[in-house]
């Protein structure tokens, strides 16, 4: 089992930036693969982000590519997605979410961050 727990969230007027956080429980880490994804009111949970356990590869929508950058911590046990040139259509509920397979459905997931960014 494990836990993830996201921080970071907030009100950001657009343009600006926000960094998320995901700390994650157990001594497994660096054996997920970790991801990000977002829901906005009354739309489906969709993909944002994703980075393989060693930080090698990381993939991203198109919507966010040069402006979101995911990284991780393995020592630290946390993923990180830095969010720049925040746009009002960035406003979501973010979620973590952890995987061992590279492929497939992801295992875990967060409770949720709020980004609210403001036009």
């Amino acid at each position: 089992q494990v836990q993830l727990v996201e921080s970071g969230g907030g009100l950001v007027q657009a343009g600006g930036s926000l960094r998320l956080s995901c700390a994650a429980s157990g001594r497994t880490f660096s054996s997920y693969v970790m991801g990000w994804f977002r829901q906005a009111p009354g739309k489906e949970r969709d993909f944002v982000a994703a980075i393989s356990r060693s930080a090698s590869t990381t993939y991203y929508a198109d919507s966010v590519k040069g402006r979101f950058t995911i990284s991780r911590d393995n020592a630290r046990n946390t993923v990180y997605l830095q969010m720049n040139s925040l746009k009002a259509e960035d406003t979501a509920v973010y979620y973590c979410a952890c995987k061992t397979a590279s492929a497939g459905p992801y295992d875990y997931w967060g409770q949720g961050t709020q980004v609210t960014v403001a036009s």
